[in-house]
Formats: structure tokens, sequence, C-alpha cells
């Protein structure tokens, strides 16, 4: 059995980046409605930063125990957080909040990491006391623990008819909102958080992603798309009208919008309009230790994971002259401390952002490759373009929906 974890434990704990750096404060945890047999799924975490409190998905926290609440990146959104109406927040909302039809109240509500196919966590019990009895620093007297399923009610704030859904794979649930009429599909789209939203768009035809967008309110809608990978995100975008693209773009985080922004000056049928803008770059004298820790990373696609490409600063697209890509299988067969210049394969040649999307397909099947550099000529690396999305491109536009 799963330990349990406090909420009234949870908040003040650090919000930690992969370095152990401290971006913030929990300040609240975010649960929404019980998911057949499941508890209150956590959809994510209230966070304090300087100024503001933002929300931070449960799908980025790689761990929580008492040295604090670690997420996958430091990249954070900085929109300040609003409630929406199907979710309970556990201390604001259930902190001493009575229980239906009994004579006790909410002193706590305990999490645990989620059983089955879900992931992570999940509300498991209550703590109740008597009115009155509770005691500064988290002390209580008469206190009595309950499942939740025994205060259900306490939560019906956040109960949906589509909670199931977020129990499915993201291709599985967007199948499901592709059968759902209009206003049901919005519905439907309102249970899931940011990131799962962002990961079904990716699978949804586009006239279906441009409808369901428009419906979400601009403010989730930015969200959305900046949960989003940059290249289906741009693809999204260009779909749309040219107003409601820039009022999109001018309500996301202008970090998130710039990549936007380039990868919607190329045309469509390209490598420049194919491409994803956050390849994994590296330094002539990074190791081939540092190289393998970056493609471990778990949420990298395996396509982007393959390999890497090797860049003079600046690391972010577009980069300082580009050097030449290491794939995956020759890192693995090289001592720890090599550096990663000497393991670049200079085949095949990096293609130019105007090159053809038939031609780029080409190139890939050619060579066995999942990804091939894009490079300006300039000779700076502006992103790569994945065998998905070249699939996605020269398959019939109805493919999905043959599934």
């Amino acid at each position: 059995m799963a330990a349990i974890i406090y909420a009234s434990r949870i908040a003040r704990l650090g919000v930690l980046d992969p370095d152990g750096a401290t971006l913030g404060r929990v300040d609240d945890v975010i649960v929404g409605g019980p998911i057949g047999g499941h508890g209150p799924p956590v959809i994510g975490f209230v966070i304090a930063v300087p100024g503001r409190r933002i929300f931070v998905s449960a799908g980025r926290v790689v761990s929580l125990d008492p040295d604090g609440l670690r997420l996958r990146s430091s990249d954070l959104n900085l929109r300040r957080f609003v409630p929406r109406p199907s979710e309970v927040s556990l201390l604001h909302d259930l902190i001493d909040r009575p229980v239906p039809g009994g004579d006790r109240v909410v002193n706590d509500v305990g999490i645990r990491a989620a059983s089955g196919r879900l992931r992570g966590w999940e509300v498991a019990v209550v703590d109740l006391v008597p009115p009155g009895r509770r005691l500064l620093g988290g002390r209580r007297r008469d206190r009595r623990t309950e499942p939740w399923e025994q205060v259900r009610p306490l939560f019906a704030k956040g109960s949906d008819v589509y909670g199931d859904l977020r129990d499915l794979h993201p291709r599985d649930i967007a199948e499901q909102l592709q059968d759902l009429p209009a206003p049901e599909r919005t519905t439907a789209a309102a249970t899931l958080d940011d990131d799962q939203l962002a990961e079904v768009m990716e699978e949804l035809p586009e006239e279906v992603q441009a409808e369901l967008l428009d419906e979400l309110g601009l403010e989730r809608a930015a969200d959305v798309l900046e949960a989003m990978e940059p290249d289906d995100a741009a693809d999204l975008l260009g779909e749309l009208e040219r107003g409601r693209r820039g009022e999109l773009l001018a309500a996301m985080e202008p970090d998130e919008a710039a990549p936007l922004r380039r990868l919607l000056r190329y045309a469509n049928n390209t490598a420049g309009g194919l491409m994803t803008p956050e390849p994994v770059l590296l330094p002539s004298q990074a190791t081939v230790a540092e190289a393998l820790a970056l493609l471990r990373e778990p949420d990298l696609t395996p396509a982007l994971a393959s390999q890497l490409f090797v860049v003079d600063p600046p690391l972010e697209t577009p980069t300082g002259r580009f050097r030449g890509v290491c794939h995956i299988q020759r890192l693995l067969r090289e001592p720890p401390s090599v550096r990663v210049i000497d393991c670049v394969d200079s085949q095949p040649e990096p293609v130019a952002p105007d090159l053809d999307e038939l031609q780029v397909a080409e190139t890939l099947a050619a060579y066995n490759l999942l990804a091939l550099p894009v490079v300006d000529a300039a000779g700076r690396l502006v992103g790569a373009v994945t065998v998905d999305d070249v699939l996605d491109r020269v398959l019939p536009t109805d493919w999905r929906a043959h599934r």
C-alpha cells in the first residue's frame, strides 16, 4: 500500500527544478472528480512564486517527498492561477468544511500514489475531528480517519460524467471525443488537465483541434498550446484565421510563443514547417555521460531521444554553428568521458528549412533515420524533423478517422 501524504504537510514544501534549485513553495493541492473506483485524482499544485500563485500540472511532477516537489523542468507558466468550476482545492475548499450529515469537520486530506493505470496521486483518506478541535501546528484531538468513499459528497464539486476519460491513453481519449457532439466534447475536454488535453489534441484531426480550441476560451486555449509540442501547436495555429492566431499568441507566455512565431514563418509543406524547434542539443566539449543523461529524459519522444545535435552556443534554436549529429547507438559504445564532438556523424548533410516535405521524407527513408537536422543559410541549427511528423504529413488527411 502506497504511503499517505497529508495536504497540510505538502503546503509550504519547496518546489525544486531538476538541479535542486528552489522555484517556489507549494500553496495548495488541486483535485478533480472521482474516477470509477479510484479516489479523486490530483490534477496539479498551486505554487507560490514572488508576487503570484501559479498552477503546475501533476504531469510535470517527478516526485513528491519531504524534500519537496521536484519538477521535470524549470520552465513555469507564470499566469495567475484561477480555479475551474470542476476542481476542488484540498486546503482552500475542504479544510474546516463540515461533513454532510455528520458532526465533524475536515482537518486534513491524505493523498497517495495512484493505483492501477492512473498516473500521479489520488485522494485516499480524509482526517475528521469535531468542530473547534483543531490545534495550531497541525496537531489534532479526537481525530478520525475515514476512506474518501465515506465522505464522497465533499468532492461533488469536482465530479463529472466524463471522469473516466482521464484513465485512458491520449489516443483512446481522442477517439471518444470525436464521437461526441461538439457541446459534449467541450464538457469532456474540461475534465482533462492542460498536459493531458495537449496530448489528446495532438491525436485529433486538425479541424477538430481548431473547433475545440475555439470552445476552450482564450486563457485555457493558450495554456494548452503551451503544453503541446511546438511543431504540433504551430500546425494548429496555422489552420486558424490570422486574427485568432495573433490573439492566442499574445495570450501565451512570450518565451512559449517565440518558437511558434518562428515556425509559422515557414511554409507548411517544407522542412521548416515540419520541424520541432526543441531537439536535444549539446556543445562540442560535452561528454558522452552528459549526452546519455539528456537522452534519458522521459518526456522525449523516441524519435528525439534517438540522437542529439552538437552545436556551438547558444544552445537554443537558432543555435550557433551546427557541428553534427550523435546517434545513441554510437554513444552507448563509447566511454563516458569521450567528447561528443568525437562521436559526430557527418552523414547525412543537414537540410534547409525550405526543402520540400517529400524530399525530407525521402532523405529520412534513404538513411534510415528517425530525425533530420534543419540548418539555415548561416549554418545554425533551427530545428529537427522527426519521422512521426513526416508520417502525419504524407499519410492521407483522414487517416486518424480510420484507426
